[in-house]
């Protein structure tokens, strides 16, 4: 893939990232947050295009939807989790035991995601607060890891004939 063709596939990701990000939100009761499809965005695109890309359309893609719903403050922490998120499932998914089962490496991606949040949380809310959202960041990731291997296994063999990698 060109350069220039890589760019706009990024840019186009990184927009649906922030779109499934903004438009599907479940609150959830617990925490302060809400459950949506941004994660699948960033688990598909590890999954198609690797690690570099997960980690930019994760990180970027979820940033700007932290800007435009008012939670800019976010922003960074978020840029930080959710680019790992995808490097990491992304990294994973190139192992013999990744390609196989590509659950495992998008659900240890979700963990890393949660972790990093409340890595961040921490120093924001304290501990205990940050404990809080623990789960339902955990459960976000899961969400996502769920709905991006299920869609991918739907839609594989018109993935592959695409030849986009």
């Amino acid at each position: 893939m060109k350069g220039s063709h890589k760019i706009a596939l990024y840019g186009v990701l990184m927009a649906l990232t922030v779109i499934m990000t903004m438009v599907i939100q479940i609150p959830l009761p617990a925490s302060a947050g809400y459950l949506n499809l941004g994660d699948m965005v960033i688990f598909l695109t590890a999954i198609i295009l690797g690690k570099k890309a997960g980690f930019l359309v994760g990180g970027i893609g979820s940033a700007l939807a932290d800007i435009l719903l008012g939670w800019g403050f976010y922003a960074p922490i978020t840029l930080v989790a959710k680019g790992l998120e995808g490097y990491v499932a992304g990294w994973l998914l190139e192992t013999s035991w990744g390609e196989k089962y590509p659950i495992l490496p998008t659900l240890i991606g979700g963990v890393v995601m949660a972790v990093g949040y409340y890595s961040a949380e921490i120093f924001m809310y304290g501990a205990g607060a940050a404990l809080v959202n623990l789960p339902a960041n955990i459960g976000q990731g899961a969400f996502g890891a769920i709905v991006a291997v299920a869609l991918y296994t739907l839609l594989k063999g018109r993935i592959a004939s695409l030849k986009i990698k």
